[in-house]
């Protein structure tokens, strides 16, 4: 969507101590197949704090819904993100950050709402020497409002290959989903509502 709209994009991954690394496989091939100019991964130690399913394994990923702010929350994750990818933004003197929240299916997440990503802008602007010198940085939200088939339908208008992605919590280290996570549910709920086949790989005894 940032291509679209005509932007040069610098891709930012995370690795950050989560359960599935597959999903920085995932995101070099988007990168390479949408032609990103660079694709960059900086490792954070996020485990080391804890406090999550995704970088904890002494904590169960749910295999049902569940109510309120899930534990696969990831304390401060999105802004931890953004405050790097604040940071490459005034290096290379980007005038935008695209991130890929949503507050539709947002599964809890405080991180992924509006009034967060205004909180954050309105810092970043106060913080950073491009804001203070009238060279503000956007946080761009696309995803923000879009059900999940509405996400799937404007990726496939742009002509992403949804085989390319992963979304699961706890994929397997060839990149197949567990089909069970609450990851995994929205993932295929949205490709159902959206009329699309389902091109995710599971393994073997999932959906």
């Amino acid at each position: 969507m940032a291509i679209d709209q005509g932007y040069e994009c610098h891709v930012l991954s995370f690795d950050y101590g989560q359960r599935s690394l597959t999903e920085l496989n995932a995101a070099r091939a988007v990168a390479d197949a949408l032609g990103a100019r660079d694709h960059r991964v900086v490792r954070l130690s996020l485990e080391d704090i804890g406090g999550s399913a995704l970088t904890d394994a002494s904590i169960d990923v749910p295999e049902g819904e569940v109510e309120g702010i899930p534990v696969t929350y990831v304390p401060a994750r999105n802004t931890v993100f953004l405050s790097i990818a604040l940071g490459l933004a005034e290096v290379i003197e980007a005038s935008a950050i695209f991130i890929g929240v949503n507050a539709v299916d947002y599964s809890g997440y405080p991180d992924c709402r509006p009034e967060f990503i205004a909180a954050f802008e309105t810092m970043a602007n106060l913080a950073t020497r491009a804001g203070v010198s009238g060279q503000p940085i956007r946080i761009e939200t696309p995803l923000m409002n879009l059900s999940k088939a509405e996400i799937i339908r404007e990726g496939r208008r742009l002509g992403l290959d949804y085989a390319l992605t992963v979304s699961c919590y706890q994929a397997d280290d060839e990149g197949r989903a567990c089909g069970v996570c609450d990851s995994c549910r929205l993932r295929a709920r949205g490709f159902e509502d959206a009329g699309v086949a389902d091109p995710t790989r599971y393994r073997p005894g999932r959906p």
